[in-house]
C-alpha cells in the first residue's frame, strides 16, 4: 500500500463508457486513475504495485479478472482489489472473495457505494493490525505468520476464512453478528451478501472440524457466532 495523497487507482474494464465513467467519477473524488482494457495489460500494470486499489471486471478479454487476481496473488501482490460484474450469483462473489478479492459489486451499481468501498479497503490498507497471536483453547492463530494450528495440526486457510476466524477468535466468547463480520472481514455490509458470511463461517468450520477442533465455532441463532473453546460446553450452540 502506497502512502499516496492522492490513491491511485487502476481501473479494468472492457467496455469503454465504464471506463471514462469510472475514470471522471473518481477522478472527481480526489484519486488518481489509470485505466485497462484487457486481461494482459490488468496484470502487468499492477503486477508492479503501484496501485493502491484495483476495480477489476471480472469478464475481460486475454485473461478473466479471476485469473488476474489469482496471479497477483501468486505473485505477492497485495494490492486491494474490488471485483466488478453482472454476475450476481453467491457463488461468483464466494469464489473471488476466495481468491483474495476485498469486495465484490454487482453492475449496475450505485457510484457512491463504489466509493465507500474503494475508501474503506484504503482505510483497511493503512491500518496496522496487531501481530500477537490469539488463542482459544488448543487453537492459536498466528497474526504475524497467517498460520493456525490446532495443538499440532495446522488448518489452512484462504485469507479470506483467516479474516474471518481472526476476527472470530479475536473476540473469543463474544457473539459476532453478520453484519460486524461484513464490516469487518468484507469492509461494508454491502461488499457481499449475508449468505456469503454463512458460506464463508461453514468454509473455515469443516476445516476446523478435519483438524479435531470440534464445535469451536458456534452457531447462536438469530444472533451470530461466537468462537468459545470444544471444552467448555454452551448453552446456545447450533
Amino acid at each position: 500500500m502506497l502512502a499516496t495523497v492522492n490513491p491511485r487507482v487502476l481501473v479494468v474494464d472492457d467496455e469503454p463508457g465504464v471506463r471514462k465513467a469510472l475514470q471522471r467519477g473518481l477522478a472527481a473524488e480526489g484519486m488518481d486513475v489509470v485505466p485497462a482494457a484487457d486481461g494482459p495489460e490488468a496484470l502487468r500494470l499492477a503486477r508492479t504495485g503501484s496501485f493502491d486499489v484495483l476495480l477489476l471486471d471480472i469478464m475481460l478479454p486475454g485473461l478473466s479478472g479471476y485469473r488476474v487476481l489469482q496471479r497477483l496473488r501468486e505473485l505477492g501482490v497485495h494490492t486491494p482489489v474490488l471485483l466488478i460484474s453482472a454476475k450476481d450469483g453467491e457463488v461468483d462473489q464466494a469464489d473471488g472473495l476466495d481468491l483474495g478479492a476485498d469486495g465484490y459489486l454487482v453492475k449496475p451499481f450505485s457510484f457512491v457505494v463504489l466509493v465507500a468501498q474503494v475508501r474503506a479497503v484504503l482505510r483497511r490498507a493503512t491500518a496496522q493490525p496487531a501481530r500477537g497471536p490469539l488463542r482459544v483453547g488448543g487453537l492459536v492463530l498466528d497474526r504475524a505468520t497467517r498460520q493456525v494450528h490446532w495443538y499440532d495440526e495446522p488448518v489452512v486457510l484462504s485469507p479470506r476464512e483467516f479474516a474471518l476466524l481472526e476476527v472470530l477468535v479475536g473476540r473469543a466468547g463474544t457473539v459476532v453478528t453478520k453484519g460486524e463480520l461484513l464490516r469487518a472481514v468484507w469492509g461494508d455490509e454491502h461488499a457481499a451478501t449475508r449468505n456469503v458470511v454463512e458460506v464463508y463461517v461453514g468454509y473455515v468450520r469443516r476445516k476446523l472440524e478435519a483438524a479435531g477442533a470440534g464445535s469451536l465455532l458456534k452457531t447462536v441463532r438469530g444472533h451470530g457466532y461466537l468462537a468459545a473453546d470444544p471444552a467448555v460446553n454452551g448453552a446456545n450452540a447450533g
